[in-house]
């Protein structure tokens, strides 16, 4: 198995088994995201305890992209320092959208997520991928907005 092979299955898995998916009892940080052009929905909810992400979990209805990034999104932050998480969120997007190389040390940075380094190739995918970074990012903002990617 080659490497796009078994990134292709750690998306599909994330994809057709969720991790924290759902919409917790409580929560004290709540965004929705939106992608208009292609029709990704996620809304992310978060709990902050001690300024660390103690609860995430999110809702979905979009692109494997979309809710493969957003269940992998929140078994990386969850724990996390909010500075940790949002650091997270800056390497990936930088990663995804850049156009010099990708090295060994993103990848290891990136974990879980290296396994969505194809994006970069297509440029409305990035979109699909980002759009739960950034809609946790709005959460954590409290901010009333709706986060799009347009």
């Amino acid at each position: 198995m080659d490497l796009r092979e078994l990134y292709q299955d750690v998306i599909i898995d994330h994809n057709k088994n969720p991790r924290n998916f759902g919409r917790p009892e409580t929560c004290d940080h709540e965004a929705k995201g939106n992608n208009p052009l292609c029709g990704d929905k996620v809304t992310v909810y978060v709990t902050v305890v001690d300024n660390v992400i103690e609860i995430v979990q999110f809702e979905a209805r979009g692109c494997a992209i979309s809710v493969a990034s957003a269940s992998m999104m929140t078994e990386m932050i969850k724990g996390k320092p909010l500075a940790e998480a949002r650091a997270m969120f800056d390497d990936f997007r930088d990663v995804v959208t850049r156009k010099s190389d990708v090295g060994p040390d993103d990848l290891e940075r990136l974990d879980k997520l290296a396994a969505l380094i194809g994006v970069r190739e297509f440029p409305m995918r990035v979109k699909c991928a980002t759009l739960p970074w950034h809609t946790m990012s709005a959460a954590l903002d409290q901010s009333d907005d709706p986060v799009t990617t347009e």
